[in-house]
């Protein structure tokens, strides 16, 4: 994570479903609940980056708070990113997708989890670079320009610069051949 890029920025404020496995006193604000305490066993969902700090603390040998997954790594999700990645609005889940799962995974033990978001990304990094070789720069309507609005910002950044790339080189391969 870049201290300066404003995707991590704001990939760090999406909230993350947590539950505290401690009473913590005098973080009742954190429920609404100013001047309060949080009970055992509350579920609450925070920003990711308190929820990171908070996943590593422990007291008395005993986390301060489980991570939860969050909707967007939920099993309908991967199925249905395995079923047909390219199918999934993952803009529509979260706006900073594989960046906010790659921090959330880093802290939870769920392999087979990173294992599906992998080859998903994999079946949709080949699609997006179809989109961006085509020949109207990828704003075709239907099915195409769905896929392309379904794009999380990673994504999008992969699309412009395979786009960009693609379009650099038709450019230089009609150099190439006006020079001849």
């Amino acid at each position: 994570m870049s201290y300066y890029s404003i995707s991590a920025i704001l990939t760090s404020a999406q909230k993350v479903p947590c539950t505290f496995d401690l009473p913590i006193p005098n973080l009742g604000f954190l429920d609404d609940n100013p001047g309060g305490d949080i009970a055992a066993h509350t579920p609450l969902p925070l920003p990711l980056y308190l929820a990171e700090l908070l996943a590593v603390q422990q007291l008395d040998n005993r986390p301060l708070l489980t991570l939860d997954l969050p909707s967007s790594l939920q099993p309908r999700v991967l199925n249905g990113l395995k079923a047909d990645a390219k199918s999934v609005d993952l803009r529509g889940l979260e706006v900073y997708f594989f960046e906010g799962a790659a921090r959330v995974l880093e802290l939870l033990e769920e392999e087979e989890v990173g294992d599906g978001l992998c080859e998903a990304f994999k079946k949709r990094a080949a699609e997006i670079a179809d989109h961006a070789r085509n020949a109207r720069g990828g704003t075709s309507s239907g099915e195409g320009g769905e896929f392309l609005r379904g794009l999380d910002e990673w994504e999008r950044g992969l699309f412009r610069a395979a786009h960009d790339s693609s379009k650099a080189v038709r450019m230089w391969m009609g150099e190439v051949k006006g020079a001849k």
